[in-house]
């Protein structure tokens, strides 16, 4: 089959096309024919060098996919797998920049009503990582608040609607008016971060409390600042640290004094029951919203398959709102 490869880390001129061998679905996997995949930043950080893959995870790009399944390998009890030429989209452990990619099947949901493989496959690790970590880790509640620090981005427009369709109320940060404007008309109440201090706008918007919950792709740069943003009992939730990871001169007393709580997590090392259970509930909760149409994901551009260097350039250059989509 043709994928994506990379002989050695380095910048997006390092993706090219190869032949590879077609994977075998292990016990409890279905094989998906992938006709569109989703570009993220993990998917950056791997071709740097910095975000290897798990033990036993495909070495290929790529954590999200939607597609058509074509084989399955051996049951396993309680698996129930897909039919063989349904419509999936699935979080995968690697291997989406690929013809075909080897999924567990309980990693796979069906195609909202009326979506396409390109909207398919801009929702498994977006809207996984967000119901993970807004409702797994850090119990985000109906009534409280929550901002999202990188609104216009995949994570940041799906965080936002999904934490505005169970009820809490979503504050972002953006770094344009552009941007600013897609994310109010999501829901969020925007805060443009060149122009003015997020720490300022989150105490003038909760009435000097702060907010409930802080869910963090920036990491090192904003950590006391974010500590400063949270309300008593809050949560700061770091999936990222795209300003860096370390922290400097920092203060152990607002965790004291706040009784904060601070969590930092990474979805692709979790087991496969761990995933299984975040499907299981964005089945019950996001799905009939996605058929809907009240919740969508947001696309910003799609680029063929052999073009993946391109993509990545686009994600590295943060001029993107939404999701960007390979197609196969």
């Amino acid at each position: 089959m043709t994928a994506i490869i990379l002989d050695e880390p380095g910048g997006p001129e390092v993706l090219h096309t190869d032949k590879v061998p077609t994977p075998s679905p292990k016990p409890g996997e279905v094989l998906i024919r992938v006709e569109a995949s989703g570009v993220n930043r993990p998917d950056i950080m791997q071709r740097k060098g910095y975000y290897p893959p798990p033990p036993g995870a495909s070495p290929l790009l790529g954590l999200e996919i939607a597609g058509t399944v074509v084989a399955h390998g051996s049951p396993l009890s309680g698996t129930e797998f897909p039919a063989i030429g349904s419509k999936i989209c699935a979080l995968t452990n690697g291997g989406g920049y690929a013809d075909y990619c080897a999924v567990p099947a309980s990693q796979c949901l069906p195609w909202p009503d009326h979506y396409d493989a390109v909207k398919a496959a801009a929702i498994p690790e977006t809207f996984f990582t967000v119901w993970s970590n807004l409702f797994t880790t850090a119990d985000l509640k109906k009534g409280e608040t929550v901002l999202i620090h990188g609104g216009a981005g995949g994570i940041g427009t799906a965080a936002i609607q999904i934490a505005k369709a169970m009820g809490a109320i979503p504050l972002t940060t953006v770094s344009d008016p552009e941007k600013g404007e897609l994310c109010e008309k999501l829901g969020a109440i925007a805060i443009n971060y060149k122009t003015d201090d997020f720490v300022e706008k989150v105490m003038e918007h909760t009435g000097g409390k702060g907010v409930d919950v802080i869910l963090d792709i920036i990491g090192g740069p904003y950590f006391s600042r974010n500590l400063k943003a949270l309300a008593m009992d809050g949560r700061l939730v770091i999936i990222a640290f795209q300003g860096g990871a370390k922290v400097e001169e920092f203060s152990l007393t607002p965790l004291m004094t706040k009784r904060l709580h601070v969590t930092a997590t990474a979805l692709r090392p979790r087991s496969k029951e761990y995933k299984a259970t975040v499907a299981e509930a964005l089945k019950t909760h996001i799905w009939p919203l996605l058929d809907s149409g009240a919740l969508e994901p947001i696309v910003h551009t799609t680029f063929p398959l052999a073009e993946a260097a391109e993509a990545h350039r686009l994600m590295e250059s943060s001029n993107h709102s939404g999701k960007i989509i390979l197609t196969h």
